[in-house]
């Protein structure tokens, strides 16, 4: 069915794993009049070269236990300031967004205005749900999860595991390392246990992105942000990723057939908002696809068993539910929901 009357829809998802969630489901959203909204990231600077790209300022529920009152009240406040604004200019008919707090004011204001909401719940919540899907859940039309557990205490979300393992065999590996510390913040405790493993065990080459401001050891080639493609490129290359618990970089690492060690941030330590990437490593542990290092003094160890075992390709695979969101889509905008020429 050929039509110009796109739907108008907003994309809207916090900076790193949150962002890529979204991006995997380009099928549904590609042929749609699309806007993202989302953090300034370096994903989000390179989405924006082919894409309408809004973006908003770091806003997180989770700085409360980190930062006064005030502070957060002010980034709160800027938050909303843009996302008015974007909501204003845009009047989305449609918002899908798997999180986080960035984008909580946006899909509000969206969802006042009379857009349709479709919540997905994160793949980086596994045994319960985040905050932002919580507060969120009340005014959302459909809501996602993906994992059982999140079923079980929502019986009443739809339930789509994307989760599987790919049979295609890995490349051989350059003698190449990465260490990534995601796109949000730095997290020296990961760069500098790397940085003390004994040469024996590290690769001949390690590429270092500390996030901006990161402590930069010697011996490494030390970046703040590395671009999605050229990210990407790095990781076709890589033995062996050092990585903190997101799932952005857990996924992308195992896409590319990289052997993991993962050290997930701590909430005491003031290393994110909370602990839901011990739950996160914990999981993809279980499955056999990484190694843990919880502690500094855990990573000599950790990596010892990555590097004697076979690395194991996986990915998440939205086909069912990208079916789901045009099935949505054509039962709410039955009159505009086809293809069309852009």
């Amino acid at each position: 069915m050929a039509t110009t009357r796109p739907v108008r829809i907003c994309l809207a998802a916090s900076g790193g794993g949150h962002l890529r969630q979204l991006l995997d489901l380009r099928p549904f959203w590609e042929e749609q009049e699309t806007h993202f909204i989302t953090e300034d990231t370096p994903l989000a600077e390179g989405l924006a070269a082919s894409n309408r790209v809004y973006l908003v300022p770091h806003f997180a529920f989770g700085q409360l236990r980190l930062q006064p009152f005030w502070k957060v009240a002010a980034a709160a406040s800027r938050n909303m300031k843009a996302a008015w604004r974007v909501v204003r200019t845009e009047r989305p008919q449609m918002v899908v967004s798997t999180g986080a707090g960035a984008v909580f004011f946006p899909v509000l204001f969206a969802k006042v205005r009379g857009a349709r909401f479709v919540l997905v719940e994160s793949f980086a919540r596994f045994e319960a749900p985040s905050l932002f899907a919580r507060l969120a859940r009340r005014f959302a039309d459909v809501v996602i999860v993906q994992s059982k557990r999140l079923h079980e205490i929502w019986p009443d979300a739809e339930f789509f595991d994307p989760f599987v393992l790919l049979d295609a065999a890995v490349k051989p590996k350059e003698d190449l390392g990465f260490l990534t510390v995601g796109t949000v913040m730095p997290f020296d405790r990961l760069v500098k246990a790397v940085a003390s493993l004994p040469k024996n065990l590290r690769p001949s080459q390690i590429v270092a992105q500390v996030g901006r401001g990161g402590t930069r050891p010697e011996g490494m080639d030390v970046r703040e942000v590395v671009d999605f493609g050229e990210l990407t490129e790095i990781l076709d290359r890589t033995n062996l990723v050092f990585c903190h618990g997101g799932t952005g970089s857990l996924i992308t690492a195992l896409r590319a057939g990289c052997r993991i060690v993962a050290m997930p941030r701590r909430a005491d330590l003031g290393e994110h908002y909370d602990d839901h990437q011990q739950e996160i490593v914990s999981a993809f542990s279980a499955r056999g696809l990484i190694e843990v290092a919880a502690e500094a003094s855990e990573m000599k160890a950790a990596v010892q068993r990555a590097l004697v075992k076979q690395p194991q390709r996986a990915t998440t695979d939205p086909v069912a539910l990208i079916e789901r969101l045009r099935s949505l889509m054509s039962e709410w905008f039955p009159k505009q929901s086809g293809h069309y020429s852009k």
